[in-house]
């Protein structure tokens, strides 16, 4: 019998939010010439579907919420980024 893995949701999304925000970083720097905030958001927001998916491997339960507990924080940290790029002007609510 062949294992087959269940899709998990989390590590789903997690995984398609960090490809927009590789492409975030792209545009960042080749149409707007912005090469420090792009770096920040380019590591927090590809952190956050990093640490979900070593959470799944976690050894306890004790590491498996601790690499979620990193994850939260680095999409806290993501939505300032996001949040500061939007009011200066770099990009829009879309």
């Amino acid at each position: 019998m062949e294992y087959v893995e269940k899709e998990n949701i989390i590590l789903t999304k997690t995984y398609d939010f960090a490809i927009r925000i590789v492409r975030l970083y792209q545009y960042l720097c080749k149409e707007k010439k912005e090469f420090e905030l792009s770096k920040q958001i380019l590591r927090s927001g590809t952190s956050i579907g990093s640490n979900a998916e070593e959470s799944v491997g976690g050894l306890s339960r004790k590491d498996f919420l601790a690499k979620l507990g990193i994850s939260y924080r680095e999409t806290r940290e993501t939505r300032y980024w996001l949040r500061l790029l939007r009011d200066t002007d770099y990009i829009s609510q879309e």
